[in-house]
């Protein structure tokens, strides 16, 4: 925090109110920011302003310049989440879509660590699959009804093609891992995309917008500059530094609320399964 208020040139006493992340999360992490935040507000005497983590994701394209109209369709993944947003105004959103079990970040990360590659996993296969061929081999995707989503299947999928790949060839994985890495990227991004085209096409918008980790993507952002020529979509995706978790797009969440007025009371606690 003191190099924080040293960066931006101000001090504490110029601060109008504290944001925090109340949720979802970690508890522990959670726990640590919402402490320090209610502390720091009474301390100083000004207004408190919990965030919803996820719809700072999608706060996050509001920060710089271009910024999509409303209403708009937002794709938020991370490690934890995979939703399709209805984004009506700053402060009013619905989910339209999620996973049902686990997240496309996870699922990134479990492929990773079958292929003996390290954590974060995404970035890495990110990093392989640019030199691999996509269509080197096929992984089977789970159809969900109207835009909900499943990765927990394609995990096992994989899990079972290395397993049966490696019974005959001890070195499979290390002769073909770009070519791996390429194919479970355009699985998992077909998959994402699939859903999100039919939600846009329901709703009938053409301004869509993806946030969370998983947008860092490289694989991600070129198949959405396919589509959005394809289906003659406007998208916006925030800058790099913006995707991951990051303070900016909690201020920006916060800038919103406060504008509004929504504050909180010393009361509130950390909630780590925070809906919208």
């Amino acid at each position: 925090m003191d190099e924080a208020l040293k960066s931006a040139a101000i001090n504490k006493n110029d601060l109008s109110a504290i944001a925090f992340t109340r949720g979802p999360g970690l508890m522990g992490a959670l726990l640590v920011g919402t402490s320090f935040a209610k502390s720091m507000a009474l301390a100083l005497d000004i207004p408190l302003i919990e965030v919803n983590h996820m719809q700072a994701h999608i706060l996050a394209h509001f920060i710089d310049e271009p910024k999509p109209e409303f209403p708009f369709l937002c794709l938020t993944v991370s490690g934890g989440h995979t939703q399709i947003v209805l984004v009506k105004s700053h402060l009013e959103m619905e989910i339209i879509g999620e996973t049902k079990d686990d997240a496309v970040g996870e699922a990134f990360d479990k492929s990773a660590k079958l292929l003996g590659l390290g954590y974060p996993g995404g970035p890495l296969i990110d990093k392989h699959a640019a030199l691999g061929n996509p269509d080197a081999f096929v992984f089977p995707k789970t159809e969900m009804p109207d835009f909900s989503y499943s990765f927990s299947g394609i995990k096992t999928a994989i899990l079972y093609f290395l397993r049966d790949k490696v019974k005959t060839n001890a070195d499979f994985m290390t002769e073909n891992l770009d070519d791996i890495c390429a194919s479970i990227q355009k699985t998992l991004i077909d998959m994402l995309l699939q859903k999100l085209v039919k939600a846009a096409k329901q709703h009938k918008i053409k301004h869509i917008a993806i946030a969370g980790g998983v947008s860092a993507n490289s694989g991600l952002r070129n198949k959405m500059a396919e589509m959005a020529e394809r289906e003659n979509w406007e998208v916006f995706v925030p800058d790099f530094q913006y995707c991951t978790d990051n303070a900016g797009m909690i201020a920006m969440a916060a800038h919103y609320k406060c504008l509004a007025k929504e504050f909180v009371s010393q009361e509130v606690t950390a909630l780590p399964r925070m809906k919208f």
